[in-house]
C-alpha cells in the first residue's frame, strides 16, 4: 500500500489548483480519501479530534447491513425454488441465484447516485461526500428485486437531486434519500411497489399449485376478515418464519434476526441511537397492542399480534437503519424519544388502517423527518424557559 500511495502522491499535483487536471480535483480527492486517511489536521479554531470520520461511519453501517444483504440474496433464491417446486436448496446455489438477481439493481443505484454526486461536487468545487455509500445499498434492499433498472435509475436520480443536492448535499438533506427513492417508486409506479406481487418468477418457470402471489402484508390488506398469512407454497407462515425472514418481500428487509445483528453492530460502535430504536419499538408495540385489542374484519391487518407486526414487512429495518439516520433524525436526547415513539406508532397505524398501503414504515419515517427540527426546537426552548424560570426564582 505504501508503494501505491507514493505513486498516487506523485500524480496528485496534476489534480490540484493550477494542475493539468485541476477540473477533476473533486473526483481525484474522492478516490484518494477513500483509499487513504488524509494527513491534514486542523490548524485553527476549536475542533474535535477523533479517529472516526464520515467514511468510517458509512463503512460501519455497510458492515452492519451485510447480514441482511447475505440473507436477502439467499432468500431470493429460496423463494424462487419454493415457488417453482425446485427441491435443490443448496446454500451457494440459492445465494448466487439471488446475488445475480439483485446485482443489476445495486450497480444501477451506485452508478446513477454516485455519478450525480461526482458531477455536482465537480461543478461546485466541493469534496465528494460519502453519504451515498450507505444509500446506494439501502435503496435496492427496500425495493422488490424485479423492479426494472430504468425505473430504479429514474427514482435514484430524483431522490439524489431533489432530496439531497438541492439542499447542499450530505449533511444538509432533511429527508432520508433511500426512503425518498422508495416513495417516488411507490407513487410513480404503484403496481410494482404495492406488495401485490413477489419476486420469485425471475427464471420464467411455471409456479407450483398453491403459489401465493402477494407479500404477507399484501395478502392481509386484500383479505376480508381474519385470514392466515401464507408463504409462496400456500402453507401458513409461523412466527419463526416471520422472525427469520423466510417469506417474500423487499429482499433486504425481511429478516428481523439479521436486522438485530446489524443493530448490535451499530449500537456497539456508537453509530446509531439506542433511544430512537427503543422508543420506536415501544411505539410500534403499543400501537400494535391497541390495534390487536380492537381488531375487526374491516381492517384485517389488526389481527396480527404486536410481535408479528414488528417482524413482518419493513418495520424493523426502517427503525434500525432509516430512523437512526443522524442527519434526518432529532438531535436532542429528549427529542429522540419522542421522534422514535411516533415513528413506531404511526408506522403500525398506517399499516393497520390504510388498506391501500399495507406498509407504513416508509411514510412514518419520512413524516417524522419533516417534524424532527420542530421537535428539537420545542425541546430546546422548553429547557431554556425552564432554566430562565429557575434563574428568576433564585434572584
Amino acid at each position: 500500500m505504501k508503494g501505491l500511495k507514493k505513486k498516487i502522491d506523485n500524480i496528485k499535483p496534476h489534480f490540484e489548483k493550477g494542475g493539468k487536471y485541476s477540473k477533476l480535483h473533486s473526483v481525484f480527492d474522492g478516490f484518494y480519501t477513500f483509499l487513504f486517511t488524509p494527513n491534514e489536521t486542523s490548524k485553527s479554531g476549536v475542533h474535535i479530534h477523533d479517529s472516526n470520520d464520515s467514511k468510517r461511519t458509512m463503512i460501519t453501517v455497510v458492515i452492519a447491513l451485510l447480514p441482511c444483504v447475505i440473507f436477502g440474496m439467499w432468500n431470493v433464491g429460496l423463494q424462487h425454488c419454493l415457488a417453482v417446486g425446485d427441491p435443490d436448496h443448496a446454500f451457494f446455489r440459492l445465494f448466487f441465484y439471488g446475488f445475480f438477481a439483485v446485482l443489476p439493481q445495486i450497480l444501477t443505484a451506485y452508478i446513477v447516485g454516485l455519478g450525480i454526486e461526482f458531477i455536482v461536487a465537480q461543478i461546485r468545487g466541493h469534496e465528494i461526500q460519502e453519504g451515498f455509500l450507505v444509500s446506494g445499498i439501502l435503496i435496492p434492499m427496500i425495493c422488490p428485486v424485479d423492479t426494472p433498472c430504468w425505473m430504479l435509475a429514474v427514482a435514484v436520480a430524483f431522490a439524489v437531486i431533489f432530496a439531497k443536492e438541492v439542499f447542499g448535499g450530505t449533511g444538509y438533506n432533511f429527508l432520508n434519500v433511500a426512503l425518498v427513492t422508495r416513495a417516488f417508486l411507490f407513487f410513480a409506479y404503484p403496481s410494482k411497489m404495492s406488495g401485490d406481487h413477489v419476486f420469485v418468477s425471475l427464471g420464467g418457470q411455471q409456479a407450483v399449485d398453491g403459489f401465493s402471489g402477494a407479500t404477507p402484508l399484501g395478502q392481509l390488506a386484500a383479505s376480508s376478515g381474519h385470514a392466515e398469512v401464507l408463504g409462496v407454497t400456500g402453507d401458513p407462515l409461523t412466527f419463526t418464519d416471520m422472525f427469520f425472514g423466510f417469506y417474500p418481500g423487499s429482499w433486504g428487509e425481511t429478516s428481523t434476526f439479521c436486522i438485530l445483528i446489524g443493530m448490535a453492530i451499530l449500537l456497539i460502535t456508537g453509530i446509531a441511537s439506542w433511544r430512537i430504536i427503543l422508543s420506536a419499538a415501544c411505539g410500534g408495540f403499543f400501537m400494535g397492542l391497541v390495534a390487536h385489542h380492537f381488531a375487526f374484519d374491516l381492517y384485517p391487518v389488526t389481527y396480527l399480534t404486536p410481535w408479528e407486526q414488528m417482524s413482518l414487512g419493513g418495520f424493523a429495518f426502517a427503525v434500525v437503519f432509516m430512523a437512526t439516520d443522524p442527519v434526518t433524525a432529532c438531535r436532542t436526547e429528549t427529542g429522540k424519544y419522542i421522534y422514535g415513539f411516533l415513528i413506531g406508532a404511526i408506522a403500525i397505524l398506517i399499516r393497520c388502517y390504510n388498506t391501500g398501503y399495507p406498509e407504513g414504515a416508509m411514510l412514518a419515517v419520512l413524516l417524522m423527518n419533516c417534524f424532527a427540527p420542530l421537535i428539537d426546537w420545542i425541546v430546546v426552548n422548553t429547557n431554556i424557559n425552564r432554566r430562565l424560570k429557575r434563574a428568576i426564582v433564585k434572584e
